[in-house]
């Protein structure tokens, strides 16, 4: 089916797509808390929360940064620090940065207002195509398509099409019959597609007797759903052997701001180093530690293993135990000395949550 023109199709068939979708989502959509209003601010942070993040996981963040951070002004002059913890476990911590930066944005220049328009949208930090699509749709129903990876996969599977969804050149093929088939009630047709994608049409063993639309869908009738859709593989995880710090003095643990670059830029966390192969096991961090304190350090052992998994690498982390006598300072990069037992108000990203769990 590749680069077949599907408009034909929509064009005969796409009214009765687009019914049965509305009707089956407005008996089946789940009660979300994003979804009591059409208030866009909301609808912002709930669909950048929802980016690589779990619907239940999503929902208890979604519902303690409202608290924290009510309206786009709050949001715009909280500290960032303050938004970093409120966004602490839910990984990708680059989204909550332009978050802030989105709302300064709209302070300075739409009077603390959401803007109304795709366009003017689309210009704020880490709001892309989807996104915009989505908050324009559901907040003011403006016949705008909103394609994620959810559409996509239906999308594949309505039309018995495919092509690598991985693709930019898919993605704009669909969103253009996207928008072919917008009715005039696009705030609830674009998430009854995304609801059938999460619930129905799943990524595997899709629920096609549950469908609304499996009379309508094309992989069915072919007995293809389960082949579809066609993603090539990502880039190859590169697993990482690292070496973590826990440097201790009178009950209180280092903790240093990372760089501005690379894996959890920004972010606090232990001491850490790519294991040098050519050095015993421990020695690795231990002189990077030396070297960064400029003090001596007396390790006391290896305390606990674990694994974090990014997009492109998986560190197997070895976390090593230190003492030292006295609390050094340096100035780059910062330096913190928290208490591990009680909440700290530095946010400690997943992976290094991950070494002091049960400690």
């Amino acid at each position: 089916m590749k680069n077949i023109d599907h408009l034909p199709y929509i064009e005969e068939h796409g009214k009765a797509l687009a019914g049965a979708l509305l009707t089956w989502y407005q008996q089946n959509k789940r009660d979300l808390p994003w979804r009591k209003n059409h208030d866009p601010y909301r609808i912002w942070i709930s669909e950048v929360m929802l980016q690589q993040t779990q619907v239940d996981t999503v929902i208890d963040y979604f519902n303690r940064f409202m608290v924290t951070f009510p309206t786009i002004e709050a949001l715009a002059g909280a500290d960032e620090e303050q938004v970093l913890k409120a966004w602490e476990g839910l990984g990708y911590y680059s989204r909550a940065k332009r978050l802030k930066q989105a709302a300064q944005v709209m302070m300075l220049d739409y009077d603390g207002a959401f803007p109304t328009t795709y366009a003017e949208t689309l210009k704020l930090p880490g709001i892309g195509p989807y996104t915009a699509g989505a908050v324009m749709s559901i907040a003011y129903n403006l016949p705008v398509p909103a394609v994620d990876g959810n559409v996509l996969r239906v999308f594949s599977r309505v039309f018995n099409d495919d092509r690598d969804i991985g693709d930019m050149k898919t993605r704009k093929a669909f969103e253009h019959m996207a928008k072919a088939l917008l009715p005039e009630d696009s705030r609830h047709f674009n998430q009854a597609l995304m609801e059938l994608g999460a619930t129905i049409c799943t990524p595997k063993n899709p629920r096609c007797e549950a469908c609304p639309i499996h009379a309508l869908c094309r992989a069915k009738a072919s007995l293809r759903q389960k082949d579809l859709p066609v993603k090539k593989k990502r880039q190859k995880n590169i697993p990482l052997e690292m070496e973590v710090a826990l440097v201790r003095h009178d009950h209180h643990t280092l903790i240093v701001k990372r760089s501005s670059e690379g894996l959890l830029a920004d972010l606090w966390g232990f001491p850490i180093v790519k294991r040098d192969e050519a050095l015993q096991d421990g020695m690795s961090i231990h002189d990077e530690l030396e070297e960064f304190l400029g003090v001596k350090v007396k390790p006391t052992g290896e305390i606990k293993k674990a694994k974090h998994v990014f997009s492109h690498r998986t560190w197997h982390m070895t976390l090593y135990a230190f003492d030292i006598d006295h609390k050094v300072r340096p100035h780059f990069p910062q330096v913190e000395w928290i208490d591990l037992t009680k909440e700290s108000d530095f946010p400690l990203p997943t992976a290094f949550k991950k070494l002091i769990v049960h400690m």
